[in-house]
């Protein structure tokens, strides 16, 4: 069954080398720090950038109001008291009160009437014609008395009753204007951040349920099959959208199925060729072993032996050839050591034996590793182990044309505390410079013609195994490989 969801932070897969590199640890991105809290952000931005565009002429039309408001009060007051020749003072009052002016005055054509006036008024530092009033002037208006400083007064004229062609002359405070537009401002900007984050909240839960979360659900099901594309139960649910999401839904869990099943395979045919190539190369060298045992008996005076060994020689020859040419690739675990006490110097005089050391012709071998010395091991994967240096010291010795070259095997031991350090050493041309860095590595052979480049992996491999470790010693002449083999913990 496939599931759905994977915890955060997803490891990347295996790589050409058959590891699998550090996982990337990505931090919890805050919310408001994603997609969702920018467009959260950004609605509020672009609600409150369209309010602004309704703010400006809704000023100037509340500032034209406002001034028309004041206009018709007080004409028709003027046009009331214009009709007797006297004004109380109280009617006057009542009236400048009543539209908030300084003086008011009506002027008939023929003659002009002062109607009140409580004061002389000041300089006058804004003069507006109602009769002349446009949409960009309005506007212009309305700003410069928001950002107006000072106790000054303005003089507004306009027609003050509808049919009459008195003209009223009124003069204002600015002061009192600007607090009301200050006030109506206020109430427009309140409303529209409450419009604002209405709106950006609805937006925001709409858009977080119908895009955010499916997309961080893909995300989350793209990191859980990171950890492990091999395993199809990470492979995503399609939730059955009919849209753009859910055909990439149906198309990530198309690829995700295509690579998983592609990595089994791959994986299953590198396990199987590495454990092929293994067994190929030590098969080989038992081979070779083979033969020079059927070598010697070629000399024995038996007819039957004479006949027949030509032909046993022929057949490992093909035997050889037929394991040089398996050369896959894959990954092969070996079995966890049995581990015995061992005496190391007949596990090296086994090896001399069965590569035909002691009776060599151009090859010397030196075994001096002391009688006293045990190592705690797997009987066969020591072997093994000495097997492939010893072999491959012996090959690089062989290759030498030189008569007057020294062609010796060297093997040394010593006991240091609980652990025993091996030495493999030889008189040859020593490691390449160019192959030491990928020297312990399967397939990166050496300088020797026809290598497969197992031999050195397989010995790394199984001293791992043993906690131990083997290195290339540089500072002596030759091909020199320090082993160094742990005691089993207690």
């Amino acid at each position: 069954m496939k599931h759905e969801g994977a915890p955060e932070g997803a490891a990347v897969p295996a790589d050409d080398t058959g590891k699998t590199p550090r996982a990337i640890d990505r931090p919890e991105r805050p919310r408001l720090g994603g997609l969702s809290g920018k467009l959260l952000l950004l609605t509020v931005v672009f609600v409150m950038l369209s309010e602004v565009f309704i703010y400006v002429p809704s000023i100037a039309n509340y500032r034209n109001t406002w001034l028309m408001d004041r206009l018709t009060t007080a004409g028709v007051a003027a046009s009331v008291l214009a009709e007797t020749s006297t004004i109380a003072p109280r009617l006057q009052e009542e009236l400048l009160q009543t539209t908030g002016a300084v003086a008011i005055s009506l002027d008939q054509g023929t003659r002009r009437s002062l109607i009140a006036m409580n004061d002389v008024p000041g300089e006058v530092d804004f003069v507006v014609d109602m009769a002349n009033v446009s949409a960009l002037s309005s506007i212009i208006g309305s700003f410069q008395i928001l950002t107006y400083s000072g106790d000054g007064v303005m003089r507004v004229i306009g027609v003050g009753q509808m049919g009459h062609t008195e003209r009223v002359d009124v003069v204002l405070p600015v002061a009192l204007l600007q607090q009301d537009m200050l006030a109506f401002s206020g109430r427009i900007l309140a409303l529209s951040l409450f419009i604002s984050v209405i709106t950006a909240s609805l937006v925001y839960i709409t858009l977080r349920a119908l895009f955010i979360r499916p997309l961080r659900r893909l995300t989350r099901s793209m990191e859980r099959f990171a950890e492990n594309p091999e395993d199809t139960s990470r492979i995503i649910t399609v939730s059955g959208r009919q849209d753009e999401l859910g055909d990439a839904e149906i198309r990530l869990a198309a690829m995700e199925e295509a690579l998983s099943r592609a990595l089994q395979q791959k994986q299953r045919l590198a396990d199987l060729g590495l454990a092929v190539s293994k067994i190929n190369h030590d098969l080989r060298n038992l081979l070779a072993s083979a033969q020079l045992f059927l070598e010697r008996l070629e000399h024995v005076p038996d007819p039957t032996v004479s006949r027949l060994a030509p032909k046993i020689l022929a057949t490992l020859d093909r035997a050889v050839g037929y394991t040089q040419a398996v050369m896959s690739y894959g990954k092969a675990q070996e079995r966890p050591p049995q581990r015995r006490l061992l005496a190391l110097q007949r596990v090296g005089d086994d090896v001399a034996d069965v590569l035909g050391l002691h009776d060599h012709d151009t090859v010397g071998f030196e075994n001096k590793v002391p009688e006293h010395i045990e190592i705690d091991a797997d009987p066969e994967q020591i072997f093994r182990v000495l097997l492939n240096l010893v072999r491959n010291a012996l090959q690089a010795l062989e290759s030498e044309k030189d008569e007057t070259l020294v062609r010796r095997i060297t093997m040394e031991a010593m006991r240091e505390g609980e652990c025993v350090h091996v030495v493999i050493s030889d008189t040859g041309p020593g490691i390449p410079e160019n192959t030491r860095k990928a020297l312990f590595k399967a397939f990166h052979s050496g300088s020797k013609k026809g290598g497969v480049g197992l031999g050195l992996a397989i010995v790394a491999e199984l001293l791992k195994a043993h906690g131990g470790s083997i290195d290339l010693d540089e500072t002596r002449p030759g091909a020199c490989f320090r082993l160094k083999v742990p005691d089993r913990r207690s």
